[in-house]
């Protein structure tokens, strides 16, 4: 399988079950009503609709700030998907699938409730993060694969050939 469609299907697991999860746990069981569930001793699922950007920043409470985070999540995702399909890895591509899929998972929320549906939250004693959701942990996920690939050796080699004035083998 080529590095893009890797890629192409990062991005749809990840929106598939980014939605899905999304839409069962609001749509088909109460946990709107019946909210916190302890899923661990180290987990929750709670129910947060995310007016923001990431960890909450940035509220938009009118429909301008909404629509303009849909259309830059729109926007980050078709640049983001023209690089996956330039990229020359496995891990490059399926990074940037992770991203994708998850910018237009976090989009669908936006446009469809006008927020984004978070429902995890770790926690342990007095420690508590942030509610995220499928498509919040793929963009982690996907922003990690990012520096690791960019810290494989045979790419800093790539990267150092493309300098100007550097002798190319591949010219």
């Amino acid at each position: 399988m080529t590095p893009f469609r890797l890629g192409l299907l990062a991005a749809f697991l990840t929106l598939a079950i980014d939605q899905a999860s999304k839409l069962w746990l609001y749509l088909r069981t109460d946990l709107v009503l019946t909210q916190p569930w302890a899923v661990a001793p180290f987990t929750d699922f709670v129910v947060v609709w995310n007016r923001g950007v990431s960890y909450g920043m940035f509220q938009q409470e009118g429909d301008l700030g909404r629509w303009l985070l849909v259309g830059l999540s729109i926007v980050a995702a078709l640049v983001l998907g023209f690089w996956m399909s330039r990229s020359g890895t496995r891990l490059l591509a399926v990074a940037l699938g992770l991203i994708v899929g998850g910018a237009i998972g976090n989009a669908i929320d936006r446009a469809v409730f006008g927020a984004v549906f978070d429902f995890i939250h770790l926690h342990a004693g007095d420690w508590s993060w942030y509610v995220f959701n499928i498509a919040d942990a793929a963009i982690v996920a996907g922003v990690v694969g990012l520096i690791l690939d960019s810290l494989m050796p045979e790419r800093k080699a790539d990267r150092q050939h493309d300098l100007p004035g550097a002798s190319n083998p591949r010219s």
